[in-house]
């Protein structure tokens, strides 16, 4: 078990953008990962297991709803305190970083924003406490990048629901103890709906046999004729904005996270390029080396930049989702490319869990496709700028 001796990397200074309390939110989580996450996450990894130890420290750190009111349970941080959670969360594992976006932004904000007070008040401090872990079933077997195309349905039986369909590709589904369901009512209006575990009919196998978030658990979700109370619809929006305003806060985190596995594989091989010695010298001082290293210093940069800046308009209510889209796409392919240079660079050493690279590579192929493919948000970008749709 090596020590976790990472540095993270502050190029142009941006500690001076962050408030104090900014420092204090993200020092703590950084501090949690490298004693609690950093140590397991490997052996995790090979054995494909969620280590489910981490979920009270997760939440002791806030990482579940932090910009959830205190009066739910949540912390009440603001937007960047919350991606600077996910930063260094991902920088430990993007399948730990998965489990708490979709616990804040896919389950916990669509009850805050979308439910009613009673279902806040019911569900958001167990949420918050970690006491509960949620999941979020919108992509189905025929339908990922066209949501609307969902087959999930609920008719209404008179005092209550009945629910029939399935989701697939869903993180935290395997133990989840809440999830929160769209699909579609008899006019094909989109509504989401809360299904707690135990329900008759409603089943979570889990998904096997993958080579990437492999310390994350992923499942499906199968719905056979299940009955839903009305209490559980939640009632403030419906349509397809409904979901996708959850993804909007999801993808926020994730251009966020990327940025802490881009920081941990650049980290990982600045300090390799000047311990591996080649030709009488450490690699650090070959040109090659020197152009990988700069070029991923300087695309972290770009992407923190980009990011902050991203934060202050969240806190200002004022980020479009084309602009989400756009740091969730530049940031995980910044992130990604990081990841594959910072593997060359360790040679053979890179494939080894002795180091993080390859986990981060492997990880960051699903990050790169979840919530919206690297080519929706480039066609999301298009969209914006020409005013022309390309999905029909």
């Amino acid at each position: 078990m090596k020590p976790d001796v990472f540095e993270a990397p502050d190029y142009y200074n941006l500690d001076e953008l962050l408030t104090d309390e900014h420092k204090l939110v993200r020092d703590a989580a950084r501090s949690w990962v490298k004693r609690d996450v950093s140590p397991i996450i490997e052996d995790f990894a090979q054995k494909s297991e969620f280590p489910k130890q981490l979920i009270k420290g997760l939440a002791d750190i806030g990482a579940f709803g932090p910009y959830i009111p205190e009066a739910y349970g949540g912390a009440g941080l603001d937007q960047i305190s919350y991606g600077l959670i996910m930063q260094e969360i991902e920088r430990g594992d993007s399948g730990i970083r998965s489990t708490a976006s979709v616990q804040s932004s896919l389950v916990m904000y669509p009850i805050w924003k979308y439910g009613d007070e009673a279902q806040r008040k019911k569900y958001l401090p167990k949420l918050a406490s970690g006491e509960w872990i949620g999941c979020f079933g919108l992509t189905e077997p025929d339908h990922g990048s066209n949501p609307s195309g969902m087959t999930t349905n609920f008719k209404d039986m008179g005092d209550h629901y009945l629910l029939n369909g399935a989701k697939m590709w869903i993180s935290n589904a395997p133990f989840a103890q809440v999830a929160v369901v769209w699909a579609k009512d008899e006019t094909g209006r989109i509504h989401g709906l809360i299904v707690e575990r135990g329900t008759e009919g409603f089943t979570t196998p889990e998904t096997h046999n993958k080579w990437s978030l492999r310390a994350s658990a992923t499942g499906e979700l199968i719905f056979d004729n299940v009955k839903i109370p009305k209490e559980n619809l939640l009632p403030n929006k419906s349509g397809l904005g409904a979901p996708l305003g959850c993804l909007d806060s999801a993808r926020y985190g994730i251009a966020w996270g990327a940025i802490g596995a881009a920081m941990d594989c650049y980290d990982t091989a600045l300090r390799y390029s000047k311990e591996r010695m080649q030709f009488g010298k450490p690699i650090g001082q070959f040109q090659l080396q020197q152009k990988k290293l700069a070029e991923m210093i300087t695309e972290i940069t770009k992407a923190q930049l980009l990011t902050w800046r991203l934060g202050v308009l969240k806190n200002e209510n004022k980020a479009t989702s084309a602009q989400i889209s756009m740091a969730k796409r530049n940031n995980v392919d910044m992130a990604i490319t990081i990841a594959r240079n910072a593997r060359q660079m360790l040679g053979g050493m890179g494939i080894t869990g002795e180091y993080s690279i390859m986990r981060h590579a492997m990880n960051l192929e699903s990050v790169i496709t979840y919530e919206g493919t690297h080519d929706i948000h480039l066609l999301i970008t298009g969209l914006d700028i020409t005013g022309l749709n390309a999905f029909k």
